[in-house]
């Protein structure tokens, strides 16, 4: 076998490992969506983060099989995520935030068209779930104002869900 014979094997692996594992957990997202009856517009928020991930991985292994110096791929990395981390760091509640997001999608009782309370210090917010976004939960009150939450502090707050409608 020639070298290029085992780099088109090695990719083809890669390839392979790749769908199965996006398979697998696209699988898992599904089993969750049924047992939980999440709405359609939730699953591909959370369907992002598991691609993205995947994505940078099969990225990074194509890199390694085709002959990229792995030292300068380190030292790429490195850099890449020191920079990476340092902004995460500067805004932790974009990671929080996503973190809160995929809380709400697998443990959380709440769902889009829910009509909840939270309590807050001096009030309650009332309304009905509208969307659960990446960074956002968005409730719509009664008075059709759109109140907007960060995804943190929606999974802080006390709750009460109203089970009548």
């Amino acid at each position: 076998m020639t070298s290029l014979d085992i780099k088109l094997l090695e990719s083809l692996t890669v390839v392979l490992i790749f769908a199965l594992v996006k398979f697998f957990s696209n699988f898992a997202i599904k089993k969750a969506t049924q047992k939980f009856k999440y709405h359609k517009s939730r699953i591909k928020v959370v369907k992002r983060v598991p691609n993205v991930i995947l994505l940078l991985t099969i990225v990074a292994l194509f890199l390694i099989i085709w002959g990229v110096d792995q030292s300068k791929l380190f030292v790429f990395l490195s850099s890449f995520l020191t920079i990476l981390g340092v902004a995460f760091f500067a805004q932790w509640s974009i990671l929080s935030n996503v973190t809160s997001t995929l809380i709400l999608f697998f443990n959380h009782h709440i769902k889009i068209g829910d009509n909840i309370s939270i309590a807050e210090k001096d009030s309650m917010i009332e309304g009905r779930i509208s969307d659960i976004g990446f960074f956002f939960v968005y409730i719509k009150t009664k008075d059709n104002e759109e109140i907007i939450l960060p995804s943190n502090l929606f999974i802080q707050k006390a709750i009460k869900k109203n089970l009548n409608g």
